[in-house]
């Protein structure tokens, strides 16, 4: 067994404890891999142990590797900025994008997205805590954003995403993320049919799954440090 094979198995083995220690089913949880700077030969051994959902930050870097492992089966998310220029080949190559934040974004996605392709999945990136120095859109602004998203016939509005500022204390990192399960509630509350809360990281993933994470995202446990 590689090393990452093993971290893989590691990880899925904790969230599964977190997932029945909050009292939530294993299989609601699942592993994104951010595989940003790392290579090829790296996620072909995450992919040999099982891993399928891959998240890339970097554009030009990811269609290389959807390039050159185009045979795999892969699901693609983009979980980095995206600007106007970015969004034809994220609209084309990736099955989700995470980062969405103003209407002009999501409508130029859902314009360039291929008919041959099933709608792209999307999460609103929400700022839930306010930080200048961090993207995404204030909670204030949100209800007005998903109802635009769901009226484009090429996107489906999955759930929300969040970066929190990072907390030294469990308790404090899951009152940042029960920030967002709120906001996921309440927008379900008022007929949205979401089922995506993108939150947690290495550092903060068990309070992220107790505060309903669907997806987590971990790059270094799996693949070790980044490349520059």
């Amino acid at each position: 067994m590689n090393n990452i094979q093993h971290a893989i198995q590691t990880i899925q083995k904790q969230i599964r404890d977190d997932a029945i220690r909050y009292h939530r089913e294993p299989s609601s949880v699942s592993l994104l891999a951010v595989s940003k700077k790392q290579p090829i030969e790296k996620i072909q051994e995450a992919i040999c142990a099982g891993q399928v959902a891959f998240g890339e930050n970097y554009l030009q870097e990811a269609l290389g590797k959807i390039a050159a492992l185009s045979n795999e089966q892969i699901e693609w998310h983009f979980i980095g900025p995206i600007q106007g220029n970015k969004t034809k080949k994220i609209a084309e190559y990736f099955a989700w994008a995470h980062t969405i934040s103003d209407i002009k974004i999501a409508k130029r996605l859902n314009d360039q997205r291929p008919a041959h392709l099933p709608p792209l999945n999307i999460c609103i990136q929400v700022n839930s805590s306010s930080e200048k120095t961090k993207s995404g859109i204030e909670p204030d602004n949100i209800l007005s954003l998903a109802e635009y998203c769901t009226i484009l016939p090429r996107l489906t509005l999955r759930g929300l995403m969040t970066i929190p500022a990072p907390k030294n204390t469990f308790d404090e990192q899951r009152a940042e993320f029960h920030k967002l399960r709120l906001i996921y509630d309440q927008l379900n509350q008022a007929g949205f049919k979401l089922d995506t809360l993108s939150m947690g990281m290495s550092n903060d993933r068990e309070a992220a799954i107790a505060e309903g994470a669907t997806f987590v995202r971990i790059g270094t446990a799996i693949f070790g440090e980044r490349g520059k």
